[in-house]
Parts: structure tokens; sequence; C-alpha cells
């Protein structure tokens, strides 16, 4: 009995402390304010305190506080009940001075302990003006007119922020699409979205909230609401600089008109919501090459680990065996090839297959990829399944690393299905190099035997071939003269050649548009067009122009839509020259564009 009760007081002892552990001190306020802006320092505690001792605030005028306030909850769950308190003790505070200041952690006791809460830091930056969202005039009757729209770049834009601009090929980038507004422009909603390309790029979505939270943070020395609109793994496919298209929204703001008619209308406030849009500044990515590879590199870059495993070492002949490779760690899991397994000659392969579970999220795409071997033994014997490596490229510290598996050693015993193990139960298909080539068998097949002296001159094979011969030269010397002819027609050689240039041309497009080099794309694009039109209408090319070309085309049955979809793509290449902020369509559209418009006009016009 005694025992037992010495045991229920240490459970309760237990208990007690694990209770009293729990105690939660927690100071919170915001991360950001302005000079002469009020804001709450809070404190919340889950049990029942004394003696509130304050951290140093002589940064700060305390302007009210300690207002204090309890909340109690109430929970069943499978029949029992449990209940939380919660004790705030708010205060409000205003900045002296600008700053960046860290508030050291205050105290409080509970039942004789002592408790202490978090640090926190405030940055105080200057105080901003208040300001209009928009512009309104007023008409010649004196009412103001519905606002404009036109929203500062200060009061509201958008960011595309990358963790690093300076990588090596295949290395994580992450990409954070963020929407910044001063505090006095009211936000309504969102209506076009028009999201970067990432051309150059392997990408990988990261899940974030269709609701956009917004969150104080200072910019340029000023307090924003910042939201996150988008998050992007990415990895680049090739090296050199790359440049990230730029990002439009157009934003629903929120705009006051009070017209001006009468006394009482001065007590009354109209709302229009106008569309701003806001582009974000393109970004480029200096993305270097990779060090010469070792040769069992796979394409891995990041930092992994590298661990196999054998579904069994002792099997029969002809009895399959599976070996998995799992590949886990941080970085281009997608993109790794499976590494070469090397078998005993014995040994009848298949092809691996792949599977991955991973994950992406602010840390980058995590998980493990893994390569399922399977093989079958065909003979008795022992056998080495050799060390597997990995080679992959560690970013961090720029260099090749190597990860094996372990050898495998694997007995193989006569099946009971093994057709050959009665004859060669000492030797293997390796000892076995080359068999059939000392005895010749004897031809059972049926050959024609020709007469001995006999003559192929004067037979009817040769008067047959002597025949062909003569009407090939025939059809050789005609066709000859057709293309003589036909090569004096100056205008019919260009128009027949000239499918052939453009699409030379527009093959140089292509590799400018692998290579992400926009200006030489567009350039190559314009000459592809106009030469062939050159080619096509017999028209030299320095008396060709937009008219002319135009009214040829018309003359020649080709669609007015037709025309105007030639002459769309080659302002759309002169725009994206000299004026990329006027152009919004994508290096791929304009070539999908000039190859389907030159292959209407090779069909239409003969």
């Amino acid at each position: 009995m005694i025992k037992k009760i010495k045991i229920l007081l240490i459970l309760l002892f237990v208990a007690y402390a694990a209770m009293a552990d729990n105690v939660r001190f927690v100071m919170e306020g915001p991360e950001a304010v302005a000079m002469g802006e009020q804001f709450r320092l809070g404190f919340t505690l889950n049990d029942r305190g004394t003696d509130l001792q304050l951290p140093d605030l002589s940064n700060f005028d305390v302007l009210m506080g300690p207002s204090t306030s309890q909340s109690s909850s109430f929970q069943m769950i499978n029949g029992k009940t449990t209940q939380s308190v919660s004790f705030s003790y708010i205060f409000v505070l205003r900045a002296k001075k600008e700053g960046k200041f860290t508030i050291r952690p205050a105290s409080i006791k509970v039942d004789g302990k002592t408790y202490e809460s978090n640090t926190l830091e405030i940055q105080v930056v200057k105080g901003q003006p208040q300001q209009q969202a928009g512009s309104a005039q007023q008409n010649d009757q004196g009412k103001e007119a519905v606002p404009t729209g036109n929203i500062s770049k200060d009061n509201l834009f958008v960011r595309v922020v990358l963790d690093k601009t300076n990588v090596s090929k295949g290395e994580q980038i992450l990409a954070t699409i963020k929407l910044y507004i001063s505090q006095n422009v009211p936000l309504n909603g969102f209506d076009e979205v028009k999201l970067p390309t990432y051309e150059g790029f392997w990408t990988k979505e990261i899940e974030v909230p269709q609701q956009v939270n917004f969150t104080r943070e200072v910019y340029n020395g000023k307090i924003y609401q910042s939201g996150i609109l988008k998050k992007t793994i990415l990895f680049p496919q090739q090296t050199g600089s790359i440049r990230i298209d730029p990002f439009e929204i157009t934003c629903l703001i929120r705009q006051r008109i009070r017209p001006q008619q009468g006394f009482f209308d001065d007590f009354f406030d109209n709302y229009t919501v106008v569309k701003a849009k806001v582009v974000s500044d393109p970004i480029t990515i200096n993305v270097k090459d990779l060090p010469s590879p070792p040769e069992k590199f796979t394409g891995a870059v990041g930092n992994f680990s590298f661990t196999g495993a054998i579904d069994k070492t002792s099997v029969a002949s002809n009895e399959a065996v599976t070996l998995k490779l799992t590949v886990s760690g941080s970085g281009n899991l997608s993109l790794i090839n499976a590494p070469k397994l090397e078998l005993p000659q014995d040994f009848e392969a298949y092809e691996p297959k792949t599977s991955d579970r991973t994950v992406a999220n602010d840390n980058g795409l995590s998980g493990t990829v893994s390569f399922e071997y399977l093989f079958i033994p065909r003979f008795a014997g022992n056998f080495t399944i050799p060390s597997v490596e990995f080679v992959f490229f560690n970013p961090n510290t720029r260099q090749y690393e190597t990860r094996k598996t372990e050898a495998y050693q694997m007995t193989v015993t006569k099946g009971s299905d093994d057709q050959n193990a009665s004859v060669m139960s000492s030797y293997s298909k390796q000892n076995v190099t080359m068999i059939g080539k000392d005895i010749r068998f004897i031809k059972q097949n049926k050959s024609k035997l020709k007469p001995k002296g006999s003559s192929f001159f004067g037979t009817f094979e040769f008067y047959s071939i002597y025949v062909l011969s003569f009407i090939a030269f025939a059809i050789v010397f005609v066709l000859n003269r057709k293309k003589i002819k036909e090569s004096a027609n100056l205008a019919l050689v260009r128009n027949k050649r000239a499918n052939k240039v453009a699409l030379k041309r527009l093959k140089d497009a292509a590799r400018f548009l692998k290579n992400n080099q926009a200006e030489q794309f567009y350039e190559s694009v314009i000459k592809a067009l106009w030469g062939y039109l050159s080619d096509k209408l017999s028209i030299p090319v320095a008396d060709l122009n937009r008219e002319k070309a135009s009214a040829t085309l018309l003359k020649k049955s080709i669609d007015q839509n037709t025309v105007n979809e030639l002459m769309k793509i080659i302002d759309d290449c002169e725009f994206a020259r000299y004026a990329p902020a006027a152009f919004s369509g994508t290096m791929n559209e304009i070539y999908d564009g000039a190859a389907r418009v030159m292959g209407i006009f090779e069909k239409q016009i003969k």
C-alpha cells in the first residue's frame, strides 16, 4: 500500500512539473512602425501571474498601459473536458527616434517561479505624409470627375525577389513575387495577371494561400503592406545571363469622389473602383557552367545522401531480384537520371522504375527519388553485385561529391526450371565466347546451277539492261533540259527557293529562341520575313515596304486577315527590339506566327 502511495505522489509531482513547464509568456508587437505612429506592445500569459517587470523602453514613450484582460476557453474531446486561460497586458507606445531597436525580455512570476518572454526587434522609420490614393480633377461645373487611377510607383508596385542571382547550372533558386501597397492605398482586389514565362528554367511551384495575407515590411526606408502572390523554385537549364520577364498585375483601387454641389453633399462620400496596372522590373540571373564532370555524373545538383537495398541475396536461377537505390536531400531531384548499374554477364536486367516523393517549400525542393532495378540471374553460382556510385555537384562547396552503396554477394542455386543446368553445371555464359565456327554444316537449300561454258552476252537479260539504260538516259536528258529552262527564269527560281531560305532563317531564330537571345531572335525573324517576301513576290528588298508588300499580297489573293497578321508580327518584332515596354507577347508566339504565315503563303502563292 505504501508503495502505491509513493508511486501516486511521484505521478502527481511529474504532472505538476509538466504543467509548470507548459507556462508560456509571449511578447508581441509590430516589426516596423513610423515616427509619430502609435502602436501596441502586448504580453500574453497562459496562467495567472504577478509582478510583471517590463524591459527597457527608454526609446519609446509609454502612452497607455497596462490594459489587462482575461479570456477562457473550454474544449471537449471524447468526453474529456479541458480548459485554457489567457491573460493579456497591453501597452500603447510611440517611438522617440528612428532606428532599429531590440526590446529585451520581460519577466513575470507564476507560483513563485520567474518566467521570461521572448525578445522583439522593432524598426522605426521616417513618417510618411498622408496622400490620396488617386487624383481627381474638377470639371467646368465644379464637380470632381472620376479619378484617373494613376497610382504613384512609390505607393503601389510589385517585385520579383530572388534569394540569389549568381548560381551554377541546375542550382535551385527561390523566386517570390511580392506586392507592396502604401498604407493609404485601399486595395479592392485584382483583375488581370500575367506571369513570367521563366524561359531557360525548369520550374516547381510552391503552394501559397489563395487569399493574399498582407504584413508590414520596411522597403527603402518606408513602411508598406506586403503580400506574397506567388512562389516558384527555378532550376536554370542553360548557362550565361538569363533574363526573367516582368510580372504584370492589374490592381483594383477604391478611390473617393466628393461632389461639391451643396451644403449637405459635404457630409456624404462617393467611391469608385479604378484599375492600376503595375509591372515589375526585369531581372537577370548569371548562371555559371558546372566544372568538367566525372564519368558517372547523372545531372544531380544539390546536397544528397545515397542508399541501396536489395530484397534478397540468396535466390534460385531464373528468379527475379530487386535492387532499390534511393537519393535523398535537397536539389533538382526530379531531373536526376538513374545511376548506371553494372551486373554480371549472366544476369538479365530491365529498365529501372523511377518514383519520387518531393516537397516544394521555402527551403527548396527536397525529398527522395528512388530507382528500382529488376534483374534475373540465369545460371547458378556465386556472384558479386558491384557497389553503385552516385556523383552530384554540391553548390555550397562547388565540388563534385560521390556517395556509394555497399557491394552485395549473391548466391544463385540451381532452379527447378533451369533446362541447361545438367549440361552446363560447371560453365557460365561468360565461359562460352565462340561456337559453331569449327565445322560448317552441309547446305540443304536448293541452289540454281549453271552449265559450264555458258555466257551472259546475247541473253534476254543482257538486252533488257541495254534497253532500260537507254530509257533512263532519255529521262535524265529531258529533266536536265527542263531544269536549264527553269533556271533561266530567275523569278521562278527565287519563288521555289523562298520557302527553303525562309525556313533556314527561322532555323537561326529557333536557335536564338532556345538560347534566350531576344534581340538576335527578333532581328532574325524580321530578316526571314522580308527576305521571304522579296523572293516570293519577286520584289528587291530595297524596293520592298509595308504598303507595297500588302498590295502585292492582296493581288495574289491572300486573305486580308493573313496580311494583317504578317504586319502585326513585324510590328511586334520592332516593338520588342526598340520599345520593349510596349510589347506584351512572347518569343514563342512570334516564332509560331511567322512559321504559320509563311506556310499559308507557300500554299497560296504559286
